[in-house]
């Protein structure tokens, strides 16, 4: 796990101030990201799964795909657009807006529990 710094900014940014700050995230978010990478980034507008349609897409990526799968959870103001360029899919939690460190949590239990129905192992439901 990887986690890069938000960039430091007041609480009320001009639109351009937006862009620059998610540009700089987006420039120390892509230093992390190898070439083989599959980038899914969580995004509100992405497309919502089930848990088991998760564990069929990790499936299906290390099968004919990529095994190097990385999650991206964008900084406060959303991804740069080159994030958005280098991702391959947009996966979505929901429409709310969570914190960091509870949008990481959901997510590694998600990831735990894909790796369980592929496995054909019980899950907490």
């Amino acid at each position: 796990m990887i986690e890069v710094a938000d960039e430091k900014a007041p609480d009320t940014l001009s639109e351009a101030e937006v862009r620059q700050v998610k540009e700089r995230e987006g420039e120390r978010i892509l230093a992390h990201v190898k070439s083989e990478a599959h980038v899914i980034v969580l995004a509100i507008d992405g497309k919502l799964w089930s848990s088991e349609e998760l564990a069929e897409e990790l499936d299906k990526l290390g099968t004919y795909g990529t095994s190097h799968v990385v999650f991206v959870i964008g900084g406060s103001h959303g991804f740069s657009d080159e994030v958005l360029r280098r991702a391959q899919q947009k996966l979505s939690f929901g429409r709310m807006t969570l914190p960091h460190q509870l949008m990481r949590l959901v997510l590694v239990k998600q990831i735990y529990r894909a790796v369980k129905i592929n496995r054909g192992e019980p899950y907490h439901k």
